[in-house]
């Protein structure tokens, strides 16, 4: 069974502004699957690279992740590299903590939260 990929309202919120498409999403989490990963940031959140709409990934966006192997990954936060080089420590946290209610829903709870929009879907 492929991963579930999933997006938290915000960060889907900033990808349609950043132009951060499904495809792209889908791509990164293909590497993540893969092993690719820019950063373990603990736990279950990692960083992964994702490159601006016809550039690369260098001077791109970067996407905390909550991610289970083989289960689940839920893209938590995006940002551009020239507005930070990363997330502090606070907003790890609060990332994190939000990472762990999303990984630990059951799939009854993940239906229902989708139906809801309160997570949101990247269809394959």
């Amino acid at each position: 069974m492929p991963v579930r990929l999933l997006k938290d309202p915000a960060f889907e919120r900033w990808a349609r502004k950043a132009g951060v498409t499904d495809r792209m999403l889908r791509n990164a989490a293909e590497e993540i699957e893969k092993g690719l990963v820019d950063a373990r940031l603990g736990g279950f959140l990692i960083k992964k690279r994702v490159g601006r709409p016809g550039e690369g990934k260098r001077s791109g966006y970067r996407t905390i992740v909550a991610y289970r192997q083989a289960s689940r990954l839920v893209f938590l936060h995006g940002f551009a590299k020239s507005e930070t080089d990363n997330v502090s420590k606070k907003e790890q946290q609060g990332l994190s903590r939000l990472g762990e209610v999303y990984l630990d829903y059951d799939e009854a709870t993940i239906r229902r939260v989708v139906a809801a929009k309160q997570l949101i879907e990247v269809l394959r």
